[in-house]
């Protein structure tokens, strides 16, 4: 259901010829990153945060991000709590995995982080554990109705041996 209500928000839009579908997993940053031969930074991760008792709002950053909780309670007014697996299909209309910025239920604000601006194409989910789109910040920012650019998340530093 949700891939046919992702393709269906982006063919009216012109975008559902960009849809890419896998024929293995893309449910991580890491699989994604594998399945596009690209590096997981250029994955836009679309991260679901509880907002009461069933809404959300929805964050998207780049794949070698993580939230700052500090920055996520400044900006947002309040501490950074994933939806569960089991909530996160109900609230965002679209399974864990395969959660993107489009086509989701009524009442999900989205946001992008900044940390996708460094970027001129980005990669995320098309509402399927296998599938993606490629996209500029900017038409990512368009398609998904963003309500604006935020700074919440910070670069995760490789470990140093």
């Amino acid at each position: 259901m949700s891939l046919e209500k992702v393709m269906a928000y982006l063919k009216e839009r012109g975008y559902d010829e960009r849809v890419i579908l896998f024929d293995v997993s893309s449910a991580t940053v890491e699989l994604a990153a594998k399945a596009l031969g690209c590096g997981e930074a250029l994955i836009a991760k679309t991260l679901a945060f509880r907002n009461g008792d069933d809404s959300a709002i929805v964050i998207v950053t780049a794949g070698d991000t993580k939230i700052s909780n500090g920055d996520f309670k400044r900006r947002f007014g309040f501490k950074p709590s994933m939806l569960s697996h089991e909530d996160t299909e109900r609230i965002t209309g679209h399974k864990v995995g395969g959660v993107c910025p489009f086509a989701l239920n009524d009442s999900i604000e989205v946001y992008l982080d900044e940390s996708l601006k460094r970027f001129d194409t980005v990669y995320p989910a098309a509402g399927t554990a296998n599938s993606a789109i490629p996209l500029s910040p900017q038409e990512l920012y368009s398609l998904s109705n963003a309500k604006g650019w935020v700074s919440v998340a910070k670069i995760i530093e490789p470990a140093q041996n």
